[in-house]
Formats: C-alpha cells, structure tokens, sequence
C-alpha cells in the first residue's frame, strides 16, 4: 500500500518531466505527506495540456453523501478499481499523478515497527498513478481528491509489504493522464509491479511515525 510520501521535487522539474502548462500552484517541500492532507498533483484538462494541481489526499467519490469517508480511500486496488463504486467513474475518466521523490513503508519485528524510504535508485521523480474525483456539497463547497493505485509488490518491496503503489514508467504519462481512452482494460498493463532492480529502500527514524512531524530528518538513513 501506501501511506505516507515524500515530494522535495522543484517546480521546474515537475514542468520539464510533466510538459506542464504554466501554473501559479508550486509545490512545497513536504517530507511526511499524510492521508487527508494536500498535495500537488499532474491532471491533463479538457485541451490535452497537463497541469499542476492541489488535491486531498483521501478520495471522495463525487456522488458521496460524507465526505468524512475520504480519509479511509487513500488507495484503491489496481485489479479491482474498474469495478467498484467508489472508483469506476474516475478510473476511466479522472486520472492522476502524483509526482513523489518516495514513499515510507513499515518492516515489523515482533511488537516493533521500523520505516522505510522507498525511492527509485537514481533519486529520479516517482510517479505514483493515480484517480481524482471532483465533490461539491449542497452548500457549494468544492472538495478535490485522488487516491493513489497500488498493485502486488515486487520482490525488494516484499519483504516489508505485501502491496506497492502503481509506479509509471516515463514513456506511459501520457497515456494514463489521456482523457480520451475511458476503457480501463486497456491500461492493464501499466499496473506491473515497477523492476525492483530500479529501486531502493533504507530504514529511517521514527519520527515519520508522526504525521505532524516534517522535516529532512524524516528521511536520514539510520
């Protein structure tokens, strides 16, 4: 799965990588991203140009009558996003992605648990796909989320987790972020789970286990 990122990545980069249009939205340099909270994300507009974004983090379908229940949509599982409720409408028409320099995942030992930063081997941008939805309540209050997909984890991810986000390869943007293709069969093969030779992880403080802690420290290796 995924529950925590981090993203220290410059604007410039994000506009380079992402072919982005220019935006007023820049990202901040966020060490412990938390469910429910904020972050920039990569969304194509109804002219085929990409932009930066804010969204929440914990997805709210746009039919949803609490929006309370985001905070538990934080993923959705690649093999069934097509059909459940919750995530069929965006699958199909509403993707992201979020754009992370990694993520932190847990090893346990006995009672213990110790984090871990997962990112990719050359320190590149990881690009986690996504799904958005666009929730407005009675009062007009306007609410953007996503969640983050995740498929069977590869072999260096597996002995922390069972599950790993869907990470792209650069030569796929495009067609994840494509409004056009509204068949999600045809991205099927996007949700392999990303070569483990191309990543990864070292063990870091505990103080990650804290959401409202972010700082560099989160990511020092102990």
């Amino acid at each position: 799965m995924c529950g925590r990122f981090v993203t220290i990545i410059p604007y410039e980069e994000l506009k380079q990588i992402f072919d982005l249009v220019e935006s007023q939205t820049r990202p901040e340099q966020r060490y412990n991203v938390a469910p429910t909270q904020s972050v920039g994300v990569i969304r194509q507009a109804e002219d085929s140009t990409n932009h930066y974004d804010q969204s929440k983090w914990g997805l709210i379908p746009s039919w949803s009558t609490d929006p309370s229940k985001g905070a538990s949509l934080i993923n959705a599982r690649s093999e069934t996003v097509a059909e459940k409720p919750s995530f069929r409408h965006a699958i199909k028409k509403n993707r992201c992605i979020i754009p992370v320099s990694g993520f932190f995942e847990w090893s346990h030992a006995g009672t213990e648990k110790h984090p871990h930063f997962i990112c990719l081997a050359d320190k590149s941008v990881m690009a986690l796909a996504g799904i958005w939805e666009h929730w407005k309540s009675p009062d007009g209050t306007v609410l953007e989320t996503f969640s983050i997909l995740t498929t069977s984890a590869n072999k260096l991810i597996s002995g922390l987790h069972e599950r790993m986000p869907v990470i792209l390869q650069p030569d796929t943007y495009g067609l994840w972020l494509d409004r056009n293709l509204q068949d999600p069969h045809h991205l099927e093969h996007l949700y392999a789970p990303f070569p483990d030779e191309l990543m990864t992880y070292y063990m870091v403080p505990d103080l990650v286990n804290n959401p409202r802690f972010d700082s560099p420290a989160c990511i020092v290796c102990v």
